[in-house]
């Protein structure tokens, strides 16, 4: 490549980056999920597009691994083990039993009702069983959830791409044999090993990042975010999943109570964007619109199986022994989203040469267009149709401050429904836990900063600093407001969850 190769290759790269983050914005305000417009960018870009010329599929797998492996380094790094501690059980039976079960019925119904071959059957059952990551923690930042909820979707999407990898990869070879205890041995090995080596390498870079004092606070999130990748390829080289390995020590690493760690994460969340933005396309380039019309029913098929049957039953069989309500089992079974992460699946039997494989391309790119399409705008409604969202829910914001930082504090807002009765209420009635505090209030498009006598509104929005050791006493003290008023304590409501 000469240099006004590189000048120009780097000049289109630079405005496809751009145009992606504009769109991403538009896309946004009107409803539209990013991923898919970022695929659409890819598409537009192909040969049936402006024409670039892109078929290598080893090297879009490549490319496309290392991205997942930042997108999980990223996901671990904005990830509270106090949100997923009670559901790591759970979490890793939807990610293994969950993954083992919806492969089963998935490949059943594609060779049932599509008279598909077994060994095809199977590989589009496992590639499409694991939720994605990316599509997971984007839905999380502006979906308020149920911690335990939210908690268990994030701790799934983070453990599940492993198993999935590894039955891909089992079912990927010519001639198909199927040793069903090697790939046990295999499943267990790579899953344990992984974890090993990212704990290892999570809680050795916390203690070595607490005792050396680098020259600068901006290499502090690099070094952090290096650990996780250094994770992932220690991992991979040791034939143990990296991906399992990348997203335990980035959890790890974040919750190890390290200096700089809202800067963290921020260096953490653009390169996540970062990584979604250039896999999706990459993605997007290697396919053809013009292949896609003859496998767009065999999608949908599969696409339903997948979402309404094989996805509810991984759910209620992973899930049996847990007591987890049926409202959130309904939730956890329709918000299985998929992402980059089967479309980076499919391209795995088709480097190892599995007969009609390019076809599955096709399929889970088809798939996962039309049920992100289905499912993402119709995540709100259901979770409020269920009741686990409330409308005087709190939503954390993510603001770059170091006092907030060094205090490891937490920024919350809360919007003041119609008929609550925090309506009337002085913020020295309201009585909110110590250090807890409304520092700000925005009413009728006016901002100020209360008194002790100054008495909350229908519609005003709070925002309220607190610590994470009191955030949970916080909420209760406003739910319980809101529900029976500031003499609340006296009737018995403490402001439980629902």
């Amino acid at each position: 490549m000469t240099l006004q190769q590189l000048y120009l290759a780097l000049l289109v790269g630079g405005l496809v980056l751009l145009a992606s983050i504009v769109g991403t914005r538009v896309a946004t305000r009107i409803g539209f999920p990013s991923l898919l417009f970022f695929l659409l960018v890819g598409v537009v870009l192909g040969e049936d597009g402006i024409g670039v010329d892109f078929d290598d599929v080893e090297m879009a797998r490549n490319i496309c691994t290392a991205g997942l492996a930042v997108i999980l380094v990223e996901g671990g790094l904005t990830t509270k083990f106090s949100d997923i501690r009670k559901v790591l059980a759970p979490a890793g039976a939807l990610a293994t039993i969950g993954v083992v079960v919806s492969t089963a019925v998935t490949a059943v119904g594609a060779h049932v009702l599509l008279g598909m071959d077994w060994q095809l059957a199977v590989l589009v059952g496992a590639i499409v069983s694991s939720t994605d990551a990316a599509a997971v923690f984007s839905v999380l930042r502006v979906l308020p959830l149920p911690r335990r909820v939210a908690g268990l979707l994030e701790a799934e999407s983070g453990f599940n791409d492993a198993p999935a990898v590894i039955l891909v990869l089992t079912f990927s070879v010519v001639p198909f044999i199927f040793e069903p205890e090697h790939a046990v041995t295999e499943m267990v090995y790579e899953l344990g090993a992984g974890s090993l080596i990212g704990l290892g390498v999570g809680f050795l870079g916390a203690a070595t990042l607490r005792r050396m004092a680098l020259p600068a606070s901006g290499l502090y999130p690099i070094a952090t975010f290096g650990l996780g990748l250094v994770a992932f390829a220690a991992a991979g080289s040791a034939h143990a999943s990296g991906f399992i390995a990348s997203y335990l020590a980035a959890v790890v690493l974040a919750n190890s109570g390290l200096p700089h760690r809202s800067a963290t994460r921020s260096f953490a969340e653009g390169l996540g964007w970062l990584a979604q933005i250039g896999l999706f396309v990459l993605l997007g380039l290697l396919v053809d619109p013009s292949e896609l019309a003859a496998d767009v029913v065999p999608a949908i098929i599969i696409g339903t199986v997948l979402l309404l049957v094989a996805r509810p039953l991984s759910v209620v069989g992973s899930l049996f022994w847990f007591r987890i309500p049926w409202r959130e089992q309904l939730f956890l079974s329709w918000a299985g989203l998929r992402g980059a992460v089967p479309i980076v699946l499919a391209t795995f039997p088709i480097v190892a040469g599995v007969p009609d494989s390019p076809r599955l391309l096709n399929i889970v790119f088809i798939l996962v267009v039309v049920f992100t399409l289905v499912q993402g705008p119709s995540l709100r409604p259901i979770a409020r149709a269920l009741g686990l969202i409330t409308r005087e829910s709190t939503r954390e914001i993510q603001v770059e401050a170091a006092p907030l930082d060094v205090l490891d504090a937490e920024l919350l807002t809360m919007t003041v429904q119609p008929h609550s009765r925090l309506h009337n209420v002085t913020i020295l009635e309201l009585r909110l836990p110590d250090p807890a505090v409304i520092t700000l209030i925005i009413r009728d498009g006016h901002t100020f900063v209360p008194l002790p006598d100054t008495r909350i509104e229908a519609g005003d929005e709070l925002l309220i600093v607190t610590t994470s050791k009191t955030r949970a006493a916080a909420e209760s003290r406003l739910r319980a407001v809101s529900r029976r008023g500031k003499l609340a304590y006296w009737f018995d409501e403490y402001g439980l969850p629902d």
